[in-house]
């Protein structure tokens, strides 16, 4: 294997253990939900999801955005209203 790429394997290896490194701007995941599959977004700081519960329970949040804010966790930048089950996570 060439040096220069084990030299950046290693940097993207330390890289990963430190994930206050990376903040995330704008995201858009396709999610499998229990009953069809929903876009989750995130742009402008802000969270949407096209699942029925986002649009009716008009909570800014769904089950699907609580469980990408899980996936994300020290990822999400402060700027980012979190659900409250993670509020304190940060």
């Amino acid at each position: 294997m060439n040096s220069s790429i084990i030299g950046k394997i290693e940097k993207a290896r330390r890289y990963a253990e430190e994930p206050e490194r990376a903040a995330i701007r704008s995201l858009h995941i396709v999610f499998r939900g229990d009953h069809d599959v929903y876009d989750v977004r995130l742009q402008d700081a802000r969270w949407t999801c096209t699942c029925h519960s986002y649009e009716a329970l008009g909570l800014g949040t769904c089950s699907h955005i609580m469980a990408v804010e899980r996936l994300l966790g020290p990822m999400l930048p402060e700027d980012v209203p979190v659900s409250g089950q993670l509020a304190g996570a940060r």
